[in-house]
């Protein structure tokens, strides 16, 4: 992880959007938000935010459950608007 260029983006545009394909919680995602929160926090202008996938216990292999799970341009665009209005 790079996280010299994560908290120089963070420093720079106040906010901090963290897309990721596992389960919100717990997942790889959650601890690059945790190193944003501990070492940035002052430099956001809004919260943390993550764009992940629901809390289900694995990823479904079904074509229509796999589409409603797996992290899509649409779901980041929304992220990016809520963000971006906060």
């Amino acid at each position: 992880l790079d996280r010299d260029t994560l908290l120089d983006s963070v420093r720079k545009t106040g906010k901090c959007l963290v897309v990721y394909e596992d389960n919100k919680f717990g997942g790889y995602g959650a601890e690059v938000a945790a190193i944003v929160a501990e070492e940035a926090f002052d430099y956001l202008d809004g919260p943390v935010t993550r764009v992940a996938g629901p809390e289900v216990p694995g990823v479904p292999y079904n074509h229509v459950l796999e589409d409603w799970f797996m992290v899509n341009p649409e779901k980041i665009a929304d992220g990016i608007r809520k963000l971006a209005a906060y």
